[in-house]
């Protein structure tokens, strides 16, 4: 039988938002305990940033913010984000995010992403698939659709590096 799992706290966000570097961006933090069902990102824009308009075909995503302010921006219209406002951006939703003169820091939280494969590809025998991994962003976890994509739809970071 499993032993049930423990309960734990893993971190005090005004103390994690205290020891990011100023005008630090991208994300500030992220959930990463084995054995998880959940993704969590701590994100800060710098004033004046963005994450380009974007949806998700498979995830629902909750947004809370934090610090600083900006707009959600959706096919109906701007609306004004400020700390605590909480934001539901279903799978599917097109949004994009701008962040105002103080910038904009928010925690997203999302059922762990599925495994990533490449669908119709078999492996030669004794091989592997191909690999995909150039195209996660390390910042937010999601893969770019386009093969040649170099920057995040989700948060705006750079894609790894190809070899």
């Amino acid at each position: 039988m499993t032993p049930p799992a423990t309960a734990t706290v893993l971190m005090n966000l005004d103390e994690q938002l205290a020891r990011s570097a100023p005008g630090q961006q991208g994300a500030l933090w992220r959930l990463a305990e084995a054995g998880r069902g959940l993704d969590a990102n701590v994100v800060r824009l710098s004033p004046g940033g963005g994450v380009a308009e974007h949806s998700d075909d498979v995830l629902d995503v909750l947004l809370v913010v934090l610090d600083g302010d900006g707009y959600l921006g959706t096919p109906q219209g701007r609306q004004r984000l400020t700390p605590h406002t909480v934001v539901w951006l279903p799978r599917t939703s097109y949004r994009s995010l701008s962040a105002g003169d103080s910038g904009l820091v928010y925690l997203t939280a999302h059922p762990r992403r599925p495994g990533l494969s490449v669908s119709g590809v078999r492996p030669a025998e004794g091989g592997e698939p191909p690999c995909a991994r150039d195209r996660v962003c390390e910042e937010c976890g999601r893969l770019a659709q386009e093969s040649d994509a170099r920057f995040c739809g989700r948060c705006g970071h750079r894609l790894p590096h190809r070899d």
